[in-house]
């Protein structure tokens, strides 16, 4: 990632709205996070945020993941807004597009089939 494309991404996660999370992690990764927190003079909420953001950023470039969150959609299991933030907006404009014509012609066969 361009450090221009980090620091859009940085900006807009700032203006966020949160939602609080409770979850357990092993000891060691907790001692591990407060250690990075203290060296980068952050928090431990942000190094996990940083954390889970890189991770997520990196799942979100492979084929297989962006394959199956376009099933999601495809599917009508998630909005067109959630496709966008995690492939894309032109590329989720794309798959749009192409399930509009799908469902055109899925309602086309329908209408053949019964007469």
């Amino acid at each position: 990632m361009t450090a221009t494309k980090h620091m859009e991404l940085y900006v807009r996660c700032m203006y966020m709205s949160t939602k609080r999370v409770n979850f357990r992690l092993p000891e060691a990764l907790v001692t591990q996070a407060d250690i990075a927190a203290e060296v980068t003079h952050k928090n431990r909420t942000e190094v996990l945020i940083e954390a889970l953001r890189q991770y997520l950023e990196e799942l979100g470039s492979e084929d297989r993941f962006r394959e199956a969150v376009v099933e999601l959609y495809l599917d009508d299991q998630i909005e067109f807004e959630k496709l966008a933030e995690i492939i894309g907006r032109q590329d989720a404009e794309a798959v749009r597009s192409s399930k509009q014509v799908l469902d055109r012609s899925e309602g086309l066969a329908d209408k053949l089939a019964d007469t």
